[in-house]
């Protein structure tokens, strides 16, 4: 069943879809502005740590035979026999 409907209320109800809409779109705008700034603060506090390389002694056993350390860098130390 078809009934007509008044043109003041489907231009209110027109009226009402604008403004939702537009809300909608700012809250768009607002929730990719608030991953972008979540995303350059986590980065940020990635690059606060102090990365640095050390060289540091290192005591092998090696009753056994030879030892080999194998550090961080890839560098491998050799121990005595």
């Amino acid at each position: 069943m078809e009934k007509d409907v008044p043109y003041l209320v489907f231009e209110g109800q027109m009226a009402r879809n604008e403004r939702t809409a537009k809300r909608l779109i700012i809250a768009l705008i607002i929730a990719i502005i608030l991953i972008f700034a979540s995303n350059l603060a986590w980065l940020y506090a990635w690059c606060q740590y102090d990365y640095t390389s050390e060289t540091r002694s290192v005591e092998i056993d090696s009753g056994e035979g030879i030892a080999n350390y194998i550090g961080n860098d890839g560098d491998i130390t050799n121990g005595s026999d």
